[in-house]
């Protein structure tokens, strides 16, 4: 009988590592199957002219799509990174677990996390574009879009403020250390591999949105000589391309950019991790 239940359970155990194994194969496919497309449908489309600063109907150029990518994806990190970690900070150092006041927090970050981005935009052009008065400017869609991804840094940094073992804490009170001296000498470093997978999910959600940026940013084709005017990102360009339906080879050839780019930034973000973590270890 025991031999029996043991066979029992070996069937189980195998049955659901090869639905995990085939779960992970399906995803791996899938991601494998949109990039060779997007990269066989746009590589032959990419030509030197796109890499032009002036755009216009003859020539579409993509960089000031890109300058204007890499200005709002900064302009919304200066905003949502501090309060976002900051608002982990007192939730998990300072604030009382049981405090209803936490609980609300939580409870309107992970709502705030579900809500689609068409509804982002449409506050921000109500709010920022209307009420503030700043138009149809980089400086409204970098706060819209600070106040989309702030749930999710929100969250990140929670979990790795609360994956840092207490002894750290109680090792540097036990050496005189205050409050703030430990969260930021201390739990702060340790927990910083985890906020920059935050902010890599937050950058990735910056450099693909296009609802939340075409109500607040506009969807103007030129590099932005000011945060108050407006420009379009990579993903709206791709968008606009494609909608008008006489560019697609233009669009395709934009996606491929877009991918690059996002590669990159997540590559250069998961180095930057490795090395401060690996700084922490050897400290």
């Amino acid at each position: 009988m025991k031999d029996k239940s043991i066979k029992v359970a070996e069937r189980k155990a195998l049955f659901i590592r090869s639905l995990v194994y085939l779960s992970a194969g399906i995803t791996v496919f899938i991601l494998f199957a949109i990039i060779v497309y997007i990269l066989m449908k746009g590589i032959p489309h990419i030509k030197p002219e796109m890499f032009q600063l002036k755009y216009n109907s003859i020539n579409l150029s993509l960089m000031p799509a890109m300058i204007n990518t890499v200005v709002m994806t900064g302009l919304t990190l200066l905003f949502a990174i501090p309060a976002g970690v900051f608002t982990a900070i007192y939730l998990v150092e300072y604030a009382k677990k049981e405090n209803f006041f936490v609980r609300m927090i939580n409870v309107t970050t992970e709502t705030l996390a579900g809500i689609p981005s068409i509804v982002y935009g449409l506050f921000g052009y109500l709010f920022f574009v209307t009420k503030l008065k700043f138009s149809y400017s980089l400086i409204s869609g970098a706060l819209t879009l600070a106040i989309m991804i702030l749930p999710l840094i929100i969250r990140t940094s929670q979990e790795a403020l609360m994956s840092v073992p207490d002894m750290y804490r109680e090792g540097s009170f036990g050496l005189g250390a205050g409050k703030l001296r430990t969260v930021f000498r201390i739990v702060l470093p340790s927990a910083m591999p985890g906020i920059l997978s935050g902010i890599i999910l937050g950058i990735g959600r910056i450099v693909g949105e296009t609802a939340a940026l075409i109500y607040t940013a506009g969807t103007v084709a030129q590099y932005y000589d000011s945060f108050l005017t407006s420009g379009r990102t990579l993903a709206i360009h791709l968008y606009s391309l494609w909608v008008e339906g006489l560019q697609t080879d233009s669009s395709y050839a934009t996606a491929v950019i877009l991918l690059v780019a996002v590669m990159i930034i997540n590559a250069l973000a998961t180095f930057v991790a490795s090395r401060i973590k690996k700084g922490n270890k050897e400290e």
